[in-house]
């Protein structure tokens, strides 16, 4: 039964220190509702996985199209979010501009659908400027999302030579003596500034050194891991947003966030990068440090006390008015698709509790709660996704890559269904 309630925007201020204060609610609260609707799940939850998954992706592929169809008047332009009743798009320099085509053609694959591998194409070569970008870490979500699914499923040289030179461009932001790639420009906070996300391009450089046997990109990929494992972490293993490295000695200067609630909070899709970039690393190098460390993760986040019952996060962990705070979908999705994969590769005694977190959170996802019904959302598939909280923009909206490792997380789920 459709859940139809009425939201209310949770308003957070921030200081200039990075502390966050939670302003008072004078209607029933986003989150009220969404406890309610998680009330609601349990007639859902008899529903066999696979159905649930079928289903899921049947939704999802109905919704790309819808999305797809739209963008046909948008030349050059590529889907970012639906916002105030309003399709917000973005161009080829955009973090999430690979995402939509990314989705296209797992989707177009799953259901043989030769119309969406054609759409796929078409959108796909809308990101191939991309490829020279040198003043940004996200090339390997704006091109491995998009030109590697093109290339995976044609194996067409095209996409490869657009992957090759998007790899090139990718490594002149390499600091050798930092031993991390540079996520930001420098500004006057940041010297040398990697966020946790810069983990989800590392895969992006493994499979170039891989598909061409130039062994320097794994190289890069392996030692900014390793930096990234040393200095990013807390004892809980919960992760800062943003390290900045003094150029000079190599070493941090600055441990913030830029997107979380404050400096020691544990912002959720953060958190969520984390668990599948060492996961991914894991399967890439088979470095058992690496699987010690997403096993560190992936516990940390299971277990956190504040990890809501259907287990689609808070924005942060440590949100100010928890339990009325808003979810992030988008985390959930990006932490089902790393669990279903470290459950696969772990041969530990909690594999098992893995998976079952990460299909709870996929059944939820699947719910009328997050699941958006045919021809909403201009074609965007979950709802109530937070972009950047503390900034004020893309708040309780859906986004394209909450939409993408949502489709990616439920085909990794069905496979292993199907394999058993």
């Amino acid at each position: 039964m459709k859940l139809k309630v009425l939201l209310t925007l949770l308003a957070a201020t921030c200081s200039l220190d990075g502390n966050c204060t939670s302003q008072k609610f004078f209607h029933t609260s986003h989150e009220s509702a969404l406890r309610q609707a998680s009330a609601g799940l349990q007639g859902e939850t008899d529903e066999p996985m696979s159905e649930v998954i079928e289903r899921a992706l049947t939704r999802a592929h109905r919704q790309a199209q819808i999305l797809a169809d739209s963008m046909e008047r948008h030349q050059k332009r590529l889907p970012k979010t639906f916002e105030r009743g309003r399709l917000r798009t973005c161009d080829y320099g955009d973090w999430v501009s690979g995402f939509f085509p990314g989705t296209l053609w797992m989707l177009g694959e799953h259901f043989a659908d030769t119309a969406m591998l054609s759409e796929a194409r078409r959108i796909t070569a809308r990101v191939e400027p991309a490829k020279r970008l040198k003043n940004t870490h996200d090339l390997g979500f704006m091109l491995n999302c998009s030109f590697g699914h093109a290339y995976r499923i044609t194996g067409e040289t095209y996409y490869l030579d657009v992957l090759r030179e998007g790899a090139q461009s990718l490594l002149t932001r390499w600091n050798g003596r930092v031993g991390a790639l540079k996520s930001w420009n420098t500004n006057r906070r940041w010297q040398y500034p990697v966020i946790i996300d810069n983990m989800m391009n590392l895969e992006f450089l493994c499979f170039i050194a891989r598909e061409t046997g130039d062994k320097w990109p794994r190289k890069v990929a392996t030692k900014h891991a390793n930096t990234t494992l040393r200095n990013h972490f807390r004892r809980d293993y919960s992760t800062y947003h943003v390290v900045s490295y003094d150029t000079i000695t190599g070493r941090p200067h600055a441990k913030n966030t830029a997107q979380g609630c404050n400096d020691s909070s544990a912002w959720a899709r953060g958190q969520s990068w984390g668990l599948y970039g060492y996961t991914m690393m894991y399967r890439q190098t088979h470095k058992a440090k690496y699987l010690r460390q997403a096993r560190r993760i992936a516990s940390f986040l299971v277990s956190h006390p504040r990890l809501p019952a259907d287990k689609v996060p808070y924005w942060d962990y440590d949100a100010p008015g928890i339990p009325n705070a808003k979810r992030d979908a988008s985390a959930a999705a990006i932490m089902a698709s790393a669990l279903i994969e470290l459950s696969q590769l772990d041969k530990g005694p909690r594999a098992a509790e893995w998976l079952a977190v990460a299909e709870k959170q996929l059944r939820t996802l699947s719910s009328s709660t997050y699941l958006a019904e045919e021809g909403e959302q201009a074609g965007f598939i979950l709802r109530h996704s937070v972009g950047h909280l503390p900034g004020g923009w893309e708040v309780d909206v859906p986004l394209t890559y909450a939409d993408y490792y949502y489709v990616e997380a439920l085909l990794r789920l069905q496979k292993i269904i199907g394999a058993h």
